[in-house]
C-alpha cells in the first residue's frame, strides 16, 4: 500500500474541520474529487467545507450537491477555521487560486494524477497511473470505510468518465474500467452523468460555429486550431463555460494528432487547452507555456493580445511537434 497515501488516510481520520479545495476553471473529474471527498468525510461526521475559487460551470449543477461548493470570499467570509486542507486534482499552487493562502497555516494533502505535480502539500499522494483523481478519491473513502450510496456512486463516477472522455481516451484502462464497475455496483448512473453534457444551449451551437469558422491546420494537417475572442463570446451571448468540450471537437477531426483551442472570455486574457491522440505530448508544451496537466490533455494561461498568443504558441507547437516527431520516428 502507498505509504503517502496512508498518511493521507491516517491526517483524515483525525482531522474534525476540514476545506476540500479544488482548481480553477474546475472540469468533471475536479468537481467530482471535491464533492466525493466531502460527501464521503460528511459520512464520517466530520464538518467539511467543498470549495473552489472559480465559477462552477451552470451544467454541473444538474447535481444539487454542486451547489455545496463555496468560493473563496464565501469561506473566509464565513469564519471557518480548519485543521486540515485537502486539495485534489491540482498540480501546483497557483491552481487552487486564493485558497494557496491558508498553505502553512495547516496541514496540506494534495491528492492529484497529473505528471507535473509540484508537491506543494505538507502530504502528497500524486499517481499518474490514475486516469482521474476521482479513481483516488474512490480509493481513499474506501479505506476510510465510507458508505456508498447511489449519489456518492454516481457523484465520484463522473470524474472518471468525464477525464476518459466517457472511456474514449487513452487513458481508460483496466483500472478505469474496474473502478467504473465498482462503482456502478453500488449505485452509480452512468446516464445521470452523459446527461450534464446532453443539456446544450442553442448558443453554444452558434458558438461552435463560430470557433469552426476560425479553424486553421498546420503540419499536413496534422495539428488544427482555432479560437475565439471575448467579442465572439458576447455576440453569441455565451459564456466561457458554453466552449466546454471545443478542444474535443478539433482533437476528433480526422488525421489530426495534436489541436489547440484559444479561448479570450477576459480581455487579454487566453486560456488554451491542448489534446492529442496517440503520440504528441501535450504536457511538455504546457509546462514550455507556464502551465502542465497530462500527455493527452493539457493546458495553460496567457496574458496579451489574442493574436499574438496564437502566433507564438503555434509556433512553439510546431517546433515541439517536429522535435517529438523524430523521437517517435526513432523509435
Amino acid at each position: 500500500m502507498n505509504r503517502d497515501f496512508l498518511s493521507i488516510v491516517g491526517e483524515l481520520n483525525l482531522a474534525k474541520k476540514l476545506l476540500v479545495v479544488g482548481h480553477i476553471m474546475p472540469d468533471g473529474d475536479d468537481i467530482s474529487s471535491v464533492l466525493s471527498a466531502t460527501l464521503g468525510l460528511q459520512k464520517l461526521g466530520k464538518e467539511v467545507v467543498a470549495c473552489i475559487d472559480w465559477r462552477i460551470p451552470w451544467y454541473f449543477y444538474e447535481f444539487d450537491e454542486t451547489n455545496l461548493i463555496k468560493g473563496y470570499d464565501e469561506v473566509v467570509n464565513s469564519g471557518f477555521e480548519p485543521d486540515f486542507m485537502l486539495i485534489v486534482d491540482a498540480s501546483s499552487p497557483d491552481r487552487i487560486g486564493r485558497f494557496q493562502e491558508f498553505l502553512g497555516k495547516v496541514t496540506t494533502a494534495v491528492v492529484d494524477h497529473h505528471g507535473t505535480n509540484t508537491l506543494f502539500g505538507t502530504l502528497n499522494w500524486v499517481d499518474t497511473k490514475f486516469g482521474s483523481t476521482a479513481q483516488m478519491i474512490l480509493r481513499i473513502n474506501t479505506e476510510l470505510g465510507v458508505s456508498y450510496d447511489e449519489r456518492l456512486a454516481t457523484i465520484n463516477l463522473m470524474g472518471i468518465a468525464t477525464d476518459t472522455g466517457f472511456f474514449r481516451y487513452s487513458n481508460a484502462d483496466e483500472i478505469v474500467f474496474s473502478d467504473a464497475t465498482k462503482l456502478v455496483s453500488m449505485g452509480g448512473k452512468a446516464y445521470l452523468v452523459s446527461r450534464i453534457f446532453e443539456n446544450k444551449r442553442i448558443e453554444q451551437f452558434k458558438l461552435l460555429s463560430t470557433m469552426v469558422e476560425h479553424i486553421c491546420t498546420e503540419n499536413d494537417g496534422k495539428i488544427v486550431y482555432s479560437y475565439l475572442s471575448k467579442k465572439d463570446y458576447e455576440s453569441n451571448n455565451c459564456t466561457e463555460d458554453d466552449s466546454g468540450g471545443f478542444v474535443g471537437e478539433l482533437r476528433s477531426i480526422q488525421g489530426v494528432e495534436l489541436a489547440i483551442f484559444f479561448s479570450e472570455y477576459e480581455k487579454n486574457e487566453v486560456h488554451i487547452s491542448f489534446r492529442s491522440k496517440d503520440w504528441f505530448d501535450c504536457s511538455k508544451l504546457a509546462v514550455l507555456l507556464g502551465g502542465g496537466g497530462h500527455p493527452r490533455a493539457a493546458g495553460c494561461t496567457l496574458k496579451g493580445e489574442l493574436s499574438v498568443i496564437v502566433e507564438q504558441v503555434v509556433r512553439e507547437a510546431k517546433l515541439m511537434f517536429s522535435t517529438q516527431l523524430e523521437a517517435v520516428k526513432n523509435i
